[in-house]
């Protein structure tokens, strides 16, 4: 007859492996919360860290997937003597012609104009506002719409109206568009007839107040040359028209016109916050170089204070090797419990976080998986040399502290 193979002499069954170190740990609940803490900081740190940097990868990729990268900026450069150059007058049309070219919408600098809440408010407070005539079909081709109100029409645009960005109608206090809503603008009024909603690659328009062409012309002494011309291309051909931008915008002085890709700028955003992330993951290794001392100092603290529990569990029968399993059980325990709640920390402050920026909650196994593994490893480490000490006690050296 056979019966259920019973563990050999030299080891502790893992039922008796896991009371032992559940009772070292319970009897010394204050020391061991404290060490854990800092264990969980530790791996917070790190899990919060890896959860909100592919967190904010995921959002970004899917803000320009929504935006798209075939956006492209041509801008006025500067002449041979450090002069702002012009753009013609007739470079939207002619960057229209270019075949890939789906998409151009653009905008004029109005100089020497101020806008203000009121004709009361001192000339000085400007708000860093600045007013730009704009075409009639710009919120689509930039990437963003209308939060309240409606954009300009071939009728609103040749009349004193005007539509502020996101930062601009902050800054001038305006939440909403009601009828009879005004600006004064240029030394009179224009009415208000909408919001934009922010626009992520163009952040010059959220603070522009923007007008009609003809409107700029006749009230603010526009000269009608643009200054910024957003163009969309067929995403594959996004290289060749960039090529032929310049001379096509300016053919007379190509080096006098910037091109730029806005999309870029987000791209650039997400290498420096992962220069940031090294940073953050560093401080949480510091952390947890802390909370492996914290593991080693109460074991073996626990040691010199347990000799008499070690002499006695010896004279009983113990072995040196269910001492130093006990103990270096009671230090991977301790470690686990405070890598576990640093887990559950990082999870809960990504998921808080990454809802208020609305961006897709992700938290990669290499954050939690990462994070108990460290954990493993440092109660490993920790309480090796504790538990070897603890092993080394004979039982009539440690039964000398009863």
């Amino acid at each position: 007859m056979t019966g259920k193979a019973s563990p050999s002499a030299g080891a502790l069954a893992p039922g008796d492996l896991w009371r032992v170190a559940v009772v070292g740990l319970r009897t010394r609940k204050l020391r061991a919360g404290l060490s854990a803490l800092g264990i969980a900081i530790g791996v917070a740190a790190i899990v919060a860290v890896l959860g909100l940097s592919s967190s904010s990868e995921a959002g970004l990729l899917a803000e320009i997937n929504r935006l798209g990268t075939n956006l492209l900026t041509v801008t006025n450069g500067e002449s041979l003597f450090g002069q702002p150059a012009e753009l013609p007058v007739a470079a939207p049309g002619m960057i229209g012609r270019i075949g890939p070219v789906t998409e151009v919408q653009y905008t004029g600098a109005v100089g020497n104009v101020n806008v203000y809440r009121s004709p009361l408010v001192p000339s000085i407070d400007t708000n860093a506002l600045s007013v730009a005539a704009s075409s009639l079909a710009l919120p689509s081709d930039v990437g963003t719409s209308l939060a309240s109100g409606r954009y300009l029409n071939p009728a609103t645009a040749t009349e004193p109206v005007a539509v502020l960005g996101a930062a601009a109608a902050q800054r001038l206090g305006i939440d909403r568009v009601f009828p009879g809503e005004r600006i004064w603008l240029g030394n009179m009024w224009f009415y208000v007839t909408g919001i934009l909603n922010p626009a992520p690659l163009t952040p010059e328009i959220d603070s522009s107040v923007l007008v009609g062409f003809p409107a700029a012309e006749t009230y603010l002494g526009f000269d009608g040359h643009p200054s910024e011309i957003y163009v969309r291309a067929a995403t594959s051909e996004v290289d060749a028209v960039d090529a032929v931008l310049g001379a096509t915008a300016n053919p007379e002085a190509p080096n006098q016109v910037n091109v730029s890709q806005p999309s870029s700028a987000l791209v650039a955003e997400a290498d420096a916050q992962a220069a940031l992330n090294g940073l953050f993951l560093g401080l949480g290794g510091v952390a947890l170089l802390v909370g492996a001392v914290g593991v080693a100092n109460i074991m073996v603290i626990s040691v010199l204070e347990r000799r008499s529990e070690i002499g006695l569990r010896r004279a009983l029968g113990a072995t040196k090797s269910h001492i130093r399993t006990q103990f270096l059980a009671e230090a991977v325990l301790l470690s686990l419990l405070g890598g576990a709640t640093g887990v559950v920390l990082g999870t809960v402050s990504t998921a808080v976080y990454a809802s208020t920026k609305r961006w897709t909650i992700v938290v990669p196994p290499l954050a939690w998986g990462g994070g108990l593994g460290a954990a493993l490893v440092i109660g490993a480490v920790a309480g090796l040399l504790p538990a070897l000490r603890a092993a080394r006690l004979s039982p009539t050296e440690a039964l000398w502290s009863i």
